[in-house]
């Protein structure tokens, strides 16, 4: 079977890996941005330590020269005299180089005296204004770079700028102002270092190792000391709101619309803030390894799911598969192409099960009253009785069970509805008050029915007292509900079952020995057989149940009752002439029965020495096989009777099936059998039930209505006894695929294609 045309297999699939992805799903984003989320974390704790680091180490190189600085205000050689004076100059000179080159930081050091027209660096003395014109700054000017150098009283650091020496020479460099003497009031010099920029920046990239941002080194007031933009650039906007409100740490903010990741530390001793700023997006290129590994791993984690969805959605269509090809067989759709079909295989196996229902729903009430029908005539014998008395919903478990046969005055045609209504209320019998519950059982005779009654023991009720309180109950019944006194006959109680049929039996005796046109009257069998009778010694119930059970052909009852009697007589004390004469009493109980049942021959098959010259035993086995004999010949007289009977009716059926109110009641009635005989006997002579057999009749008819003449639809229908037309339609097109306007159709153009070939 191709699985995969079916949508409802699909759907499994779809919904294992959904069930499967989901969480799969989730549980990869979940995992994937935790580790981004802790790879982020690293790399940032990371940061933050290599600019701990940075700061350290730019805060001791500032240290550094801070501590020239102070080393030159009391450097003898750097004094006021000694630098101006031509003689000691050069040595002066020679002094600024020395200290130049113990920081890796200065890119030039210089010296002025307050209100001097000279500066001196490393490489010699120079007047101040040529010394402006050379080095000229793009945002310091002479004149202010004049004032800076004669009036700063604090260490101050200028940031990056771009500096044009002659020749046309750029570069971005800070100039670190230093006052000296140190922490004096009244300065009398000023050291000036200037610092490139990129050492700076090259320094803090040597510690941060392969970082990709934007690097700034920040001083007190926020002002960008250092920056390295590596490219890319801040808007001025987004600038100033980063400048003027950050802290120290690691926060994240959104500048120019993206997302960033800021990393800062501020100097406790200068209170400068170095900071990196790199886009979140950066991040994921760092865990481009994971994101790959976990794509690997989601991968093949699909394609396991996949398969596992396969197998686990095939082991649950597997049985829908196997009912829906069980439903097939046993209801084919025939369907035109283009019709549209089930929707899926739940929809067509619905559609079996109520097709199941409704025809359960038909034969349950004639498959329920066969059961009981069993059990009354054979006993219960079937292991699968407990499962179908609960499919039937019966409750046969209570200590005493017997059998009652009620019977009333009724014509052949006036109380058809009667007998519905007698059969609805002895359908369930409950009598709470004597722990007592009934069903009835339909007999084959049309005015009588059975009822199989079970109820327990009341202490201080004797079990006879308590079948007549039944008896009178059920009389009761029928007498306050539709006004009419039956016949009652009951049995003795058993304790099981498989008894009933002897109970059954003892009922029909009882029932035989009433007077007919008494109405309202009841017997009890086990009453009725005590009373005396001309046989002494074999007890009257015992030849009542046998010849009752002769006449219905029960040979396993019949044969009890004669191996009880004789077992009885063989055990008795009288002499043995007693003893035969009182055996004689079973054979003419036989053989008045079988001369009331039209079986005459019988006398004749017993010849005298089988009599008169075998032993009790052999005589047993005479009255056994004259027996079974009788009852051989009852049923085979009953089969015969029955088929004949069939034979009527399928006659009768064959020419009234047009009658709309044709029914089993309607037959059962006709020939005076109840119609749970009439459907069971037809189903086993025909080999299909009533209902079925009526359905063919009425197609076949319209088959050849609708080949042969233009009758409308609806007036052909009814013309066969089918009233509900649009049902008859649906039935019709469930049978052949095809409406009954579409059938005539084509088969009026066959046939008359047919017929202009033939006179050609």
């Amino acid at each position: 079977m191709d699985y995969f045309k079916s949508k409802l297999f699909l759907k499994y699939i779809w919904s294992y890996l959904f069930i499967l992805l989901i969480p799969l799903a989730f549980m990869t984003v979940f995992i994937y941005e935790n580790a981004v989320k802790t790879l982020r974390t690293e790399i940032e704790s990371s940061r933050l330590a290599q600019l701990s680091q940075t700061k350290v180490t730019i805060d001791s190189r500032m240290k550094e020269l801070s501590e020239i600085a102070s080393r030159i205000s009391y450097d003898n050689r750097l004094s006021s005299y000694r630098v101006t004076n031509t003689q000691t100059s050069p040595e002066a000179i020679r002094a600024l180089d020395q200290y130049k080159a113990t920081s890796s930081m200065i890119d030039e050091i210089y010296l002025y005296f307050h209100d001097d027209k000279r500066i001196y660096s490393s490489k010699g003395l120079t007047d101040f204004e040529v010394f402006a014109d050379n080095l000229s700054f793009e945002s310091w000017d002479k004149q202010s770079l004049y004032n800076d150098l004669n009036e700063t009283k604090h260490p101050t650091v200028r940031p990056a700028d771009v500096v044009t020496k002659t020749g046309g020479v750029r570069d971005r460099k800070l100039a670190y102002l230093i006052p000296i003497t140190p922490n004096s009031l009244n300065p009398h010099a000023t050291v000036m270092v200037f610092i490139k920029e990129s050492q700076i920046t090259d320094l803090i990239d040597s510690i941060l190792g392969n970082y990709q941002g934007l690097t700034f080194v920040l001083d007190v007031e926020g002002q960008i000391l250092a920056a390295n933009y590596q490219g890319d650039t801040l808007s001025t906007n987004a600038s100033a709101a980063l400048f003027n409100t950050i802290t120290p740490g690691i926060q994240e903010r959104r500048l120019d619309g993206k997302d960033h990741s800021i990393v800062s530390v501020q100097s406790e001793s200068n209170g400068w803030t170095y900071m990196t700023v790199m886009p979140s997006s950066q991040f994921f290129s760092s865990v481009l390894d994971v994101r790959s590994f976990m794509m690997l791993i989601l991968g093949i984690v699909v394609l396991v799911g996949v398969a596992v969805a396969l197998v686990l959605a095939r082991m649950q269509y597997q049985p829908i598969s196997t009912l829906v090809e069980f439903a097939s067989s046993r209801f084919p759709e025939k369907k035109n192409a283009g019709e549209p079909g089930y929707a899926n295989e739940l929809e067509r196996i619905r559609s079996a099960l109520q097709n199941y229902s409704s025809r359960i729903d038909l034969q349950e009430p004639f498959a329920r009253n066969q059961y009981l029908s069993t059990l009354i005539n054979f006993g219960n014998s079937d292991p699968l009785s407990p499962e179908l008395m609960q499919l039937f919903d019966l409750k046969l478990d209570k200590d005493t069970l017997f059998v009652m046969v009620i019977g009333w005055n009724g014509s052949k045609h006036s109380d058809m509805e009667l007998r519905r209504r007698i059969a609805s209320c002895l359908a369930h019998i409950e009598l709470p008050d004597l722990q007592a519950t009934g069903y009835g059982v339909e007999l084959p005779q049309l005015d009588r029915f059975g009822v199989i009654m079970s109820f327990d023991a009341i202490e201080g009720l004797e079990e006879i007292s308590s079948i007549k309180q039944i008896m009178e109950h059920v009389r009761g019944m029928l007498l306050d509900t539709l006004s009419i006194a039956p016949m009652i006959a009951a049995g003795s109680g058993y304790r099981q079952l498989h008894e009933l049929n002897q109970s059954y039996i003892e009922a029909c005796s009882a029932f035989d020995l009433l007077v007919p046109g008494e109405f309202g009257t009841s017997a009890l069998f086990e009453e009725m057989s005590k009373t005396p009778s001309h046989s002494f010694w074999i007890p009257n119930h015992m030849q009542l149940k046998l010849a009752q059970s002769l006449k219905q052909g029960n040979s396993d009852v019949a044969s009890q009752m004669i191996r009880s009697s004789v077992s009885s007589l063989q055990s008795s004390m009288l002499p043995a002439l007693l003893v035969r004469c009182i055996s004689f009493d079973l054979l003419n109980t036989i053989l008045k029965t079988a001369s009331e049942l039209g079986e005459h021959h019988m006398l004749q098959q017993i010849a005298p020495n089988m009599v008169f010259s075998s032993s009790l035993d052999e005589l047993e086995s005479v009255l056994l096989s004259l027996a079974s004999q009788l009852c051989a010949e009852v049923n085979q007289d009953t089969q015969q009777e029955e088929q004949t009977l069939i034979d009527r009716i399928v006659d009768y059926i064959d020419t009234h099936f047009t009658d709309h109110n044709l029914s089993l009641d309607t037959l059962a009635y006709e020939f005076e059998v109840s119609p749970s005989h009439v459907s069971r006997s037809f189903k086993e002579k025909t080999g299909i039930n009533f209902i079925q057999y009526i359905w063919q009749k009425r197609l076949d008819r319209v088959f050849h209505q609708l080949k042969t003449t233009d009758t409308p639809l609806k007036d052909l229908i009814q013309e066969v006894g089918y009233l509900d037309t649009p049902n008859f339609i649906r039935k019709f097109k469930k049978e052949t695929g095809l409406t009954p306007g579409q059938y005539r159709k084509l088969h009026r153009t066959t046939t008359s294609d047919a017929g202009a070939d033939s006179a050609s």
